[in-house]
């Protein structure tokens, strides 16, 4: 197959058509800076405006408790570092998952280090946070929650709406990590208590290097970058007008279609589950059954290497991942795997799919056969699974 099938959606997905149209004119026509008090400033504050509108909408939320940022992982930073700094007087201690993405975790460890103490909760064997150990992990200390709203490596949708009314039954500050979620998931922060919310534009076919932190009005944190007044004085730095243009446009347009392309990408992943666990023996789906995002796929293949698999399928123009493309160079099985009970020679073995609307049937079938190969091959290769085959047939006498 000549053409490049593309299933890394939760890496970055291709931008929307209509979000690099309407972007264009603010790199070179509408180039003023927002800050400005003449005419071609206030076009690209308007612009700024109009997005911030779109995207406090799309959460339930006023315009006003939108803070466009970089992207999810200082959305992350930020919520979590200044709250703790903010809140501190209250209390040092923070409760988190053992899933959560790496840039709550290694912001985390760094909170760790200046002091605070942090609980990291456990997750069942579907990766959704198990609430009773959330509640006895609360102390009169406990000042602050984040917990992810989907798992970006597994897809496990957390029960968001029951720990936001734990956090707020308990007047603690709720954090949520929905860079995954956000615009593919309805979302309505006062109806799950979300007091802070992280989310990224290239998730939703908006561009790279834009975000936003959503920051409950009252809730008390510091800024994060200083050195100027934007973002009502909360962030400051030139405002990326064209990204946040861009973001708002793929926002709407997320919003407006998520029904429709919710229920399209949930039959192509099913299919993709279907015919996986028909054809491919020795392999685990990993994270819940239903409970998951409609566009993830993630299965450990017992006695093969992931890496090896992911070169493979490169070669037949597949794009795929084994985790989380924050940390693809890394050799340690994911932490994700390793937390929901897999031991360490099948976490090795996982591939993540991750799809949209613009995949077909097609292109899945042709994945499929390509996957039964190469693992087929991986496996003829290992000695672990000839092993594996010769207990078997002994079994089998």
């Amino acid at each position: 197959m000549d053409k490049i099938i593309y299933l890394d959606n939760a890496a970055t997905t291709r931008m929307l058509p209509e979000a690099v149209e309407g972007m264009i004119p603010y790199f070179a026509e509408y180039y003023g800076n927002a800050s400005s008090i003449y005419r071609l400033g206030q076009e690209s504050r308007k612009a700024v405006s109009r997005a911030r509108e779109i995207i406090g909408n799309s959460i339930h939320a006023d315009a006003a408790e939108i803070y466009f940022t970089g992207g999810g992982s200082e959305s992350d930073n930020w919520a979590l570092l200044e709250a703790a700094r903010s809140y501190e007087s209250r209390g040092k201690h923070i409760i988190t998952s053992a899933i959560e993405h790496h840039a709550v975790l290694h912001t985390c460890r760094r909170l760790e280090k200046m002091g605070f103490e942090v609980t990291y909760v456990d997750v069942d064997e579907e990766g959704i946070l198990k609430l009773e150990d959330l509640k006895r992990a609360i102390r009169p200390d406990t000042i602050l929650i984040s917990v992810m709203f989907a798992n970006n490596e597994i897809g496990t949708l957390q029960p968001i709406k029951e720990i936001g009314d734990i956090a707020k039954e308990n007047n603690i500050l709720f954090h949520t990590d929905a860079v995954q979620a956000y615009g593919h998931v309805p979302i309505d922060v006062d109806e799950l208590s979300v007091d802070m919310l992280s989310a990224s534009g290239h998730k939703l076919h908006g561009p790279k290097g834009v975000g936003f932190l959503y920051i409950r009005k009252g809730v008390k944190i510091r800024s994060f970058i200083h050195g100027g007044a934007q973002e009502r004085n909360r962030r400051a730095g030139t405002e990326n007008v064209p990204g946040i243009v861009g973001f708002g446009i793929a926002a709407e347009h997320a919003a407006a279609g998520m029904e429709e392309e919710t229920r399209k990408v949930a039959a192509l992943r099913d299919y993709l589950i279907q015919r996986i666990e028909q054809e491919v023996p020795y392999c685990r789906l990993n994270g819940h059954r239903t409970r998951r995002l409609s566009n993830n796929v993630n299965f450990s293949f017992r006695f093969i290497e992931g890496e090896s698999l992911l070169i493979m399928l490169d070669q037949k123009g597949i794009c795929a991942s084994s985790g989380s493309a924050c940390t693809s160079g890394a050799l340690d099985p994911s932490h994700v795997l390793l937390a929901i009970g897999l031991p360490h020679e099948i976490a090795h073995g996982s591939l993540r799919l991750t799809l949209s609307g613009e995949n077909t049937v097609e292109e899945l079938d042709y994945v499929v056969d390509a996957v039964k190969g190469i693992v087929g091959r991986l496996r003829q290769m290992s000695p672990l699974y000839e092993d594996f085959i010769k207990g078997k047939g002994k079994e089998n006498v």
